[in-house]
């Protein structure tokens, strides 16, 4: 089966699909994105997903290019003509082609681009959900508005390439006075040594994940006492468990911080139970009784 592509109107194939060189997400960075999981051919929670996208859109003062139920089509028609049963869909909504120029364009149309990723058996090895990962701390570079989800990576790039190259899966980003906000493509949690769930409030300076809020509610109403406030590093040291959230990884466990073990090293209780929960939930979200290997 040909990958396709969906790109301002046209399904093609993905090898043939472009933007044009004045596209703005291109030259400025100026244009948004979300990344949507699929398990057994289901948007896993599309409508927060969307929320945020339709939210980051307002932020920018950028157009949408179709309506919600529109691009909701669109994305179901892209993972079916792809025959995409897990994986995910990614979007992205950039201002627009224009000459270059730092104010924004008048009557110019959004642009629109949609793709696709397949995933064979899982998104996550079993070998780092029994071991776990470990992360690096690094300073904070990005602007000051992180809760919204435009493509300007390029901190978490720098982030990613760092912690890559001392053999970790993640880099938590850490502010001037020393608390962790986020990871570069995650939401960062630790438990205390007192059982509490801790994970940074939702304000400018994180992205607040989709995958992050559902973990919330999850954890509510299974009764796990939470805090939404920032921690230390040291603190992080000292937690009875830490792991990072996102779309594509759920839930993934961290057993070091900067080469200090978390509690012994191994993933912890808490952690595996939200996991569980989560994919319980995906399950359920996309109308699936079957059993998922993710």
């Amino acid at each position: 089966m040909a990958r396709l592509a969906y790109v301002n109107g046209r399904f093609v194939p993905h090898n043939q699909a472009f933007v044009h060189i004045e596209d703005r997400g291109f030259q400025f960075a100026d244009a948004v994105y979300e990344v949507i999981v699929v398990i057994d051919g289901h948007l896993i929670d599309e409508i927060g997903h969307l929320d945020r996208l339709e939210r980051s859109l307002a932020e920018l003062r950028i157009a949408a290019p179709v309506s919600r139920r529109v691009l909701a089509i669109l994305l179901r028609e892209l993972v079916s003509r792809n025959g995409v049963a897990l994986g995910t869909v990614y979007l992205q909504i950039s201002r627009g082609v224009a000459p270059r120029d730092f104010h924004f364009p008048v009557g110019v149309k959004s642009s629109l681009v949609i793709t696709t990723t397949r995933v064979n058996q899982r998104f996550t090895s079993p070998e780092k959900l029994e071991a776990g990962v470990s992360v690096i701390t690094i300073p904070d570079i990005r602007w000051l508005r992180r809760d919204i989800k435009t493509v300007n990576l390029l901190a978490q790039v720098l982030g990613k390439q760092q912690a890559g190259e001392q053999g970790a899966a993640e880099a938590w980003q850490v502010d001037g006075d020393g608390f962790v906000t986020e990871g570069c493509s995650s939401n960062a949690w630790i438990v205390t040594r007192d059982g509490v769930l801790v994970t940074r409030q939702a304000t400018n300076l994180i992205l607040n994940g989709v995958t992050r809020l559902s973990l919330i509610r999850l954890a509510a109403a299974q009764g796990i006492p939470f805090e939404a406030r920032p921690f230390t590093v040291n603190e992080a040291y000292q937690a009875r468990e830490a792991f990072l959230s996102s779309a594509s990884t759920f839930v993934l466990p961290i057993t070091a911080i900067d080469g200090h073990p978390v509690d012994g090293g191994k993933p912890g209780p808490l952690c595996r139970a939200l996991r569980q929960s989560y994919l319980d939930y995906a399950v359920k979200e996309g109308r699936s009784a079957l059993t998922v290997a993710v």
